[in-house]
């Protein structure tokens, strides 16, 4: 059995969910691996929108505030990535468990 994947969303109290599987390849890692392609390509698409605010003069408190809570989830989307994907690199530790799973 290969490690246990990372999944890019968590369970409805917020805690990360992992998937167990010996195919790489299976319709649950496929979707994984879109969503997360999803969710880069957002993080990319609102930082585009973030320079643009922050170079308006005129922008409102409020706007700045929702520009951060939104900045402050894609940041965390994007850890969740790395870390799901830093998890799968060849050499890593096969008996390394990830704490939230014990």
């Amino acid at each position: 059995m290969s490690d246990l994947r990372l999944l890019p969303w968590s369970d409805p109290e917020g805690r990360p969910c992992y998937l167990s599987s010996d195919h790489g390849n299976s319709l649950l890692n496929r979707r994984a691996d879109q969503i997360e392609a999803l969710q880069l390509s957002m993080g990319t698409e609102l930082l585009g929108h973030a320079h643009a605010l922050l170079n308006d003069r005129k922008a409102t408190a409020g706007e700045l505030r929702f520009l951060a809570q939104r900045l402050c989830e894609a940041l965390r989307d994007a850890l969740r990535v790395a870390e799901s994907r830093g998890r799968r690199l060849p050499g890593r530790d096969e008996d390394e468990v990830p704490d939230e799973a014990l």
